[in-house]
């Protein structure tokens, strides 16, 4: 390789025009190859691999070919020119062509064997739409004296309804995540034996039968939504093997894929919350010893190596984002009861420990609401509770507030819709 051209800044405010006789655009492609024809346009969709486009391998003067990023991914896998013989900006094909930044439009004009194909544009599109923040929330299943499936919903104020009977077998020890965006999965725990069935819930707030699970069976893992368009993870957990360290992702439209081997010490009874708006983190929990380390997990659902953690060591938190881009781990057991929190910033890193507000306990569970904050709801001193805390969008934790519905532990919570 002799050179690089990287993005060209040639007509870079110009604009995609359309070549006489106008344009036949061709399906979406999201293949890692395509070669591309004059006189067409192409989105390419690299939201699961890069792609190299090779260009026609003989052209006429004023031949036009127009490649569009069509899911904003170009920045996390690039496009790559393969010029096919021909010149590129005067350059042979031995150099290399990728463009890199997310948004971009290219229109690739050929001007003749002296210079070859030149881009006539090759703008970013600056309107990258934001998904409208969710409103509600959902506490399901737990504990009581028995194994339950009831749900409470919660309205974009915070405040907690009735019991609603639950659909799904009643069960303990789950995670639960939005997904899609207006959408929430339950999934995993224990019935009365370890169990990988999930359940879907609607935006409007109606949990679905059972779904026969994916992925191997098992108790207290954690869940988090990450990702551009509302995908899911569960994550560690109890297996019949002992603690375990895999994940399973979750697709924007509630289908779970199989494990992923995991990174990171391998723990169960920890929490998880999404953070910078499209990534999460897993926090605390125990491995036979309690400990306070978290792993990041990426905006395509990597988990990272653990980072030692801030904070006291502690299990059965639970965690929820709040202000948009942050997240908080909060209560849980070091051999007693507390209710001390750690704030996460929109980078990932946690912050120490802050004395608590509200009941000391362990075994609750939390969820974003309102757009902005986070309530936790139940959990148990010993004896199951029915009270709440609601989290403020800067993080600061409000005073108990009586609860509403069947006092219960080891359940699970997620947010949901985007209707206020």
């Amino acid at each position: 390789m002799s050179g690089l051209v990287k993005d060209n800044i040639f007509g870079s405010s110009g604009s995609v025009i359309e070549a006489a006789g106008g344009l036949s655009w061709q399906p979406v492609v999201t293949a890692s190859t395509v070669t591309v024809g004059a006189a067409k346009g192409y989105f390419i969709n690299t939201t699961s691999n890069a792609c190299t486009i090779t260009l026609p391998s003989s052209a006429e003067a004023g031949d036009q070919v127009i490649l569009i990023d069509y899911a904003r991914t170009w920045g996390t896998n690039a496009i790559t020119i393969d010029s096919n013989g021909l010149k590129f900006q005067s350059e042979t094909d031995d150099y290399i062509v990728d463009y890199d930044t997310s948004g971009q439009a290219l229109n690739l004009v050929y001007s003749g064997a002296t210079v070859g194909w030149t881009p006539s544009s090759d703008i970013v599109n600056a309107l990258e739409p934001v998904q409208p923040p969710t409103q509600r929330a959902i506490f399901g299943f737990g504990e009581t004296s028995s194994k339950v499936s009831l749900t409470n919903l919660v309205n974009s104020s915070g405040v907690i309804a009735t019991d609603v009977t639950g659909v799904g077998t009643g069960r303990i020890a789950l995670a639960a995540s939005s997904y899609g965006g207006d959408k929430a999965i339950f999934g995993f725990g224990n019935t009365g034996s370890i169990t990988a069935i999930t359940n879907l819930v609607n935006n409007s707030g109606t949990v679905a039968a059972d779904v026969a699970g994916v992925g191997t069976t098992r108790a207290a893992p954690a869940a988090a939504t990450y990702g551009s368009t509302g995908q899911a993870i569960f994550a560690y957990g109890e297996g019949g093997s002992g603690k375990l360290n895999i994940s399973n992702l979750v697709t924007n439209v509630g289908v779970v894929g199989s494990d992923v081997g995991g990174v990171g010490t391998a723990r169960y009874i920890l929490g998880a919350a999404s953070y910078g708006e499209d990534k999460a983190i897993f926090g605390f929990g125990s491995s036979g010893s309690l400990v306070s380390l978290t792993n990041l997990v990426s905006n395509l659902g990597v988990v990272a190596a653990d980072v030692s953690g801030v904070g006291t060591a502690r299990y059965a938190v639970a965690a929820a984002g709040y202000g948009g881009d942050k997240a908080i781990f909060a209560y849980g057991n070091t051999g007693s009861a507390v209710s001390m929190s750690n704030l996460v910033n929109n980078s990932g890193v946690v912050a120490s420990d802050v004395s608590g507000v509200g009941t000391a306990r362990w075994d609750t569970a939390a969820a974003g609401y309102g757009g902005d904050k986070a309530i936790y709801a139940y959990g148990t001193t010993g004896s199951d509770i029915s009270l709440s805390n609601l989290v403020s969008n800067s993080g600061v934790i409000a005073s108990d507030t009586t609860g509403v519905g069947t006092a219960r532990d080891n359940l699970a919570a997620a947010e949901y819709s985007f209707s206020a």
